[in-house]
């Protein structure tokens, strides 16, 4: 197991013209785990188990009528994407500075800790993004409280953006509590080396919506998708898809990773276009403990 330093945060102010928003994305909540099996094979085996919502349940799409600017009309239990304050994602714009004493007051310190074993994943196109599912996973730690890694899926374009500039993708780490509250980690994805990190998955990207691709006994580092450089942007925000539930907590590692624009295209061919239009921060602040972020970051 391999932890990170503790972040010595600096603060960034929430009142000036511009702000630095942290940029984790569009995630919902998180899918109940599958239970690992002794006996898997060796290969990715399609399964019947549905990905897609229940009969009855609210219809929600990133365009049109039930696009983002509807989300909180079209249920009751969507209200809050509608009337929510502390919405994500968000515009990360310039930094200001704070005192250590302001941050210690505000947010816990962050460790984020990865153990590296082989995972059972399940991977699940659900129409709105491609989603890696594990019945056992990594920890992150805030403070006092620690979250599971209970899946990760995908954005693109990136639903964060950096004074106004989006990245071609975003991934996002989705972390869950033993009392429900929910915690997401966030990358932004570049264009420019292949990774070979991602190949284990996306050779087999499930195409087909409503049908999990089961991936046996496959050996997956976390570590490995993460940016070796963790220094983050951290605020409260919500849920970037339905019901947008608030109370989150947003980690945007500063650094993004590479894809290859092959590797891009082949996740925006079975997905595009699935990012939430950034919101506004309503007084919100963010921290952070990198010295600068520059155009040579994006």
């Amino acid at each position: 197991m391999r932890t990170t330093n503790q972040l010595g945060h600096r603060i960034v102010g929430a009142g000036g013209a511009v702000i630095f928003a942290v940029v984790l994305g569009a995630c919902g909540e998180p899918n109940p785990a599958p239970a690992a099996t002794t006996a898997a094979p060796a290969t990715p085996q399609a399964s019947t188990r549905p990905a897609v919502p229940a009969t009855g349940a609210p219809v929600w799409h990133y365009e049109g009528a039930e696009g983002p600017a509807n989300w909180g009309k079209l249920s009751p239990a969507f209200a809050a994407c509608g009337e929510g304050r502390a919405q994500s994602p968000v515009d990360i714009s310039n930094p200001s500075r704070g005192t250590a004493s302001d941050l210690r007051l505000t947010f816990p310190p962050a460790a984020l800790r990865i153990a590296h074993h082989e995972h059972i994943a399940d991977g699940i196109n659900n129409g709105h993004t491609i989603q890696i599912n594990y019945p056992a996973a990594d920890t992150l730690n805030l403070g006092d409280s620690s979250y599971q890694l209970v899946q990760y899926h995908f954005h693109g374009p990136s639903e964060h953006t950096v004074n106004g500039t989006h990245f071609p993708m975003e991934m996002h780490f989705v972390h869950k509590a033993a009392d429900g509250r929910l915690a997401v980690v966030a990358v932004f994805i570049a264009s420019g080396q292949a990774n070979a990190a991602f190949e284990p998955i996306w050779a087999n990207l499930p195409k087909q919506k409503g049908v999990e691709t089961h991936y046996p006994a496959l050996k997956v580092d976390v570590d490995a998708l993460l940016p070796t450089v963790r220094t983050s942007y951290r605020y409260d925000g919500s849920l970037t898809t339905p019901p947008c539930s608030e109370g989150v907590k947003w980690i945007l590692m500063t650094t993004p990773i590479q894809l290859s624009a092959e590797q891009i295209a082949a996740f925006t061919q079975v997905i595009d276009d699935n990012n939430r239009p950034v919101q506004p921060l309503n007084g919100r602040t963010v921290v952070t403990d990198a010295v600068s972020v520059t155009s040579a970051d994006r």
